[in-house]
């Protein structure tokens, strides 16, 4: 890295590592040669296993809100039910309808995690038939529990579920078949450790059925053309190359460290920091029980002056801190232990913010 670089610790993009920019610096290949094919055929199985699906993964060149978006325009034709509790979960209601879609939104404040029993006397009116629900709210630092909310969606045989696991993704479990998740969708910024661009996702058989029925979903990201051009190792539009070779570079990396080691770290560093804030008299803005894996949302209860110590952070350990998203940036802070984080890069990340808030 470049004596400029500065060390990311926001909750995406992430740290990317040299390993991962070699190997994207492959040669450019065709995307409907048979070098692509093979390629895309090579990353398919360890895809499908870090979906936990025996479906096939789509590679979608956008960020995953192009997917979230698409999602609505191949599914919805009732009305959506948008579960919010946070910044990304409650713009979902702004896409459904700039979609023209009808939608309306469990509405949670910011840092309480969704509650099953509501999910299900919304859906007990017969009025839905798609629910969006984001598993790890990366604005707050709040995992939802996913599990429950996939049992009650599961009660309903017209409703589609579609989950985004963008910052859950290869830190925690997330088995769609076993689940019956409709669409799980993810970006590769995240936990994956890649550059931004790459959007994967899987569909279920009862969601491909219904955007069968659906006359305006669009071309981008309609799943009957993702289907048809899966078929044939390929994609319907020209894909992001040079990610897709990070992407079976990373891959690699992770079936070689070993998925439940691979959790198991992500586990083990998100404690760390969760240690490091309590010892610093610090509070979680998540609740207990419903806390994000792969970063902590920190409550600004000591009112420290936060953009200050993003400041420090920067300018004297080259390292960029988030101070904050939306209406509750200033308030919290949020650290990033996501990706390829290991116990010294987490260490160093803590003792600069000792040294940052010992100059506050």
């Amino acid at each position: 890295m470049s004596q400029d670089h500065i060390r990311l610790h926001i909750p995406g993009p992430v740290e990317v590592s040299p390993a991962t920019y070699e190997a994207m610096a492959a040669p450019m290949i065709g995307h409907r040669s048979k070098d692509f094919q093979a390629l895309y055929a090579e990353i398919q199985p360890k895809l499908q296993t870090l979906f936990g699906t025996s479906r096939p993964v789509f590679l979608s060149t956008s960020s995953a809100w192009g997917v979230m978006e698409g999602s609505l325009r191949n599914l919805a034709t009732k009305k959506v039910l948008c579960c919010c509790s946070g910044a990304f979960s409650d713009k979902w209601v702004d896409v459904a309808a700039r979609c023209g879609k009808e939608a309306e939104a469990l509405q949670y404040e910011w840092g309480v995690p969704v509650d099953p029993a509501d999910v299900d006397a919304k859906l007990a009116t017969g009025e839905f038939d798609v629910v969006t629900f984001i598993h790890n709210e990366t604005s707050t630092g709040v995992m939802n529990p996913l599990a429950e909310i996939a049992a009650v969606c599961r009660k309903y045989d017209d409703v589609m579920l579609v989950v985004d696991t963008v910052s859950s993704f290869s830190v925690v479990p997330t088995p769609t078949d076993e689940l019956g998740v409709d669409v799980m969708l993810t970006g590769s910024q995240k936990a994956l450790a890649l550059p931004p661009g790459l959007a994967l996702f899987t569909v279920s058989e009862a969601a491909m059925e219904r955007a069968k029925t659906v006359n305006d979903r669009g071309y981008y990201f309609d799943f009957i053309e993702f289907a048809k051009n899966q078929e044939k190792d390929m994609t319907p539009s020209t894909p992001c190359i040079a990610t897709i070779y990070g992407l079976r570079h990373q891959l690699n990396v992770i079936f070689e460290e070993g998925i439940e080691a691979r959790m198991g770290r992500h586990e083990r560093l998100n404690e760390t920091v969760h240690e490091w804030v309590k010892a610093n008299g610090f509070e979680f803005f998540a609740p207990e029980g419903f806390r994000s894996k792969s970063l902590t949302c920190v409550a600004n209860n000591k009112e420290i002056d936060v953009a200050q110590l993003v400041k420090l952070m920067r300018e004297n350990h080259r390292i960029a801190l988030d101070g904050g998203y939306g209406k509750i940036k200033g308030t919290t802070f949020r650290i990033s232990n996501m990706g390829d984080e290991t116990d010294e890069t987490i260490g160093n990340l803590l003792a600069a913010l000792d040294d940052s808030l010992a100059k506050l």
